[in-house]
């Protein structure tokens, strides 16, 4: 028993040597997972002509830019479409993380009558849908949500794989005996949710808001789908008309008036990088406000005591 102990000892105190090692892999992959985004930054800030002519390097011969600014020449759509954005990902997930949290702590409970059939029923969800087509209609004609930022909020804001996941945790993470601990103080059920529940599913909310909040910035295929008001169009969705008018104008150049000058000097690459950039570095100052929750969230139910 002592040599069983003592072994077990030795392995959690590593020799400073193998701490040396086990922190240099880490650090080798933690690397290899920062780089490509850096590599885009390094790219966005190249010239043109340098890129086309040297090649992807880490040190560029000659900085520029021309890729910011031509993405810029859009003045202040620009800022009213990362204003869009910003409106449509705070409301959303918000409005995401009040119906899910909710509809899954009601499946979550033995008591609910109906609990079953509401857990088949998003797990249909999951399974079968109507399709692009009824989804349209029911938007624009039923719900009259063409040109709205509405539009942008509600077909995301249910999901039925996040309430599995809420589901999991209410399950694993809220003891019974604090539920009916509540009843017996005469607290109702909105009561015991908000002041009992809440506090304790702080890492699966935080999860499920990390996921939904990724969705609403990167989504753009809704705004395809119901915005035509150039005032409402999201960042995503902007930043694409943007490729595709590049696109055409690569593809159209021998048959317009455009002229070799233009056309030469207008960033291809670098400004496809710039774009990467613009839409990415905002959502990562998300990550801080949901990192002390988040790997906590992500293992809930792994371990069973």
């Amino acid at each position: 028993m002592f040599s069983k102990t003592k072994k077990k000892r030795d392995f959690h105190h590593l020799s400073p040597g193998w701490n040396f090692i086990f922190h240099a892999v880490a650090l080798f992959f933690a690397v290899l997972c920062v780089f490509p985004f850096l590599f885009v930054v390094i790219i966005s800030f190249t010239d043109e002509k340098t890129l086309a002519t040297n090649g992807y390097r880490i040190f560029p011969e000659k900085w520029s830019l021309e890729a910011y600014r031509y993405v810029f020449q859009t003045g202040d759509m620009l800022l009213k479409s990362y204003g869009v954005t910003i409106l449509v990902t705070v409301a959303g997930t918000l409005l995401s993380l009040v119906m899910i949290s909710l509809y899954a702590y009601a499946v979550s409970r033995k008591s609910f009558a109906y609990r079953r059939f509401f857990s088949l029923f998003a797990i249909f969800t999951m399974l079968f849908n109507g399709g692009m087509i009824p989804t349209y209609i029911i938007v624009t004609q039923v719900l009259g949500l063409k040109d709205s930022l509405w539009a942008l909020i509600w077909p995301l804001a249910m999901n039925a794989f996040y309430v599995m996941i809420l589901r999991t945790f209410y399950m694993t993470s809220v003891p019974d005996a604090i539920i009916e601990s509540g009843k017996i103080d005469g607290a109702g059920e909105f009561k015991i949710f908000y002041r009992l529940v809440l506090p304790l599913s702080l890492p699966g909310l935080a999860t499920i808001g990390l996921f939904s909040t990724l969705g609403y910035w990167n989504d753009w295929f809704n705004a395809l789908l119901y915005i035509d008001d150039p005032d409402k169009v999201p960042l995503q969705s902007m930043l694409m008309r943007i490729e595709s008018s590049m696109a055409f104008i690569q593809q159209n150049s021998a048959n317009s008036s455009i002229s070799l000058e233009v056309l030469q000097n207008m960033p291809q690459d670098t400004a496809r990088m710039a774009m990467v950039v613009l839409a990415t570095v905002p959502i990562i100052f998300a990550y801080p406000f949901f990192q002390r929750y988040f790997v906590q969230g992500l293992t809930v139910g792994s371990v069973k005591e």
